[in-house]
C-alpha cells in the first residue's frame, strides 16, 4: 500500500481539524498575550496593533475584532496616549476615521512577535517542505475564512 494512500483512509474528520486547530491557536494566542503584556498591552491592545497592517476605519476593526464599536474607541484611545496609533481622515469619506499604525506600533508588535519563542521554535522545526505546505494550506484557510457569511 502506498503512502498517499493509507494517508488517506487514515484522513482526519473536520472535528478532529478543529480540536488540532484549537490548540495550536491557543497555545499560539497564550504566548502572544504573555508577550503583549511584557510591553504593557492588553490582549486586545496587541491584537489591534496587529490586524493593521493597513488603515482601518474603527467599525472594521471592531468587525475584525469581534467586539463593540464603542470598546474600539477606548482601546484606539490607550494606544492613541501611547503612540502606537493615530487617527486620519480617510481620504474617500471625511466623515470616517481610520486608525493607522505608527512606526513605534509596528515597532511593538515586531517585538512581541519576535519574543513568541515557542512558537517560533515550532516553526523552525518544520522542515523547508512543511513550511511551504503549511503556508499554502494556511493561505487557503485565510482566503475561505475571509469570504465566510
Amino acid at each position: 500500500m502506498s503512502h498517499s494512500s493509507s494517508a488517506a483512509s487514515a484522513a482526519p474528520t473536520t472535528l478532529q481539524l478543529m480540536e488540532l486547530f484549537a490548540v495550536a491557536s491557543t497555545a499560539y494566542f497564550q504566548e502572544f498575550t504573555a508577550a503583549a503584556a511584557h510591553h504593557g498591552l492588553t490582549p486586545m491592545q496587541a491584537k489591534l496593533l496587529s490586524q493593521l497592517r493597513q488603515p482601518l476605519p474603527m467599525r472594521q476593526l471592531a468587525e475584525r475584532l469581534v467586539c463593540d464599536a464603542s470598546n474600539i474607541t477606548g482601546i484606539v484611545d490607550r494606544l492613541e496616549a501611547r503612540g502606537l496609533v493615530r487617527r486620519e481622515m480617510n481620504p474617500d469619506d471625511r466623515r470616517i476615521k481610520n486608525v493607522v499604525r505608527t512606526d513605534a506600533g509596528t515597532d511593538v508588535v515586531r517585538r512581541v512577535r519576535a519574543e513568541m519563542q515557542a512558537t517560533h521554535q515550532a516553526l523552525e522545526d518544520l522542515s523547508a517542505a512543511d513550511r511551504v505546505l503549511l503556508t499554502d494550506l494556511l493561505q487557503r484557510l485565510r482566503a475561505s475564512l475571509d469570504h465566510r457569511g
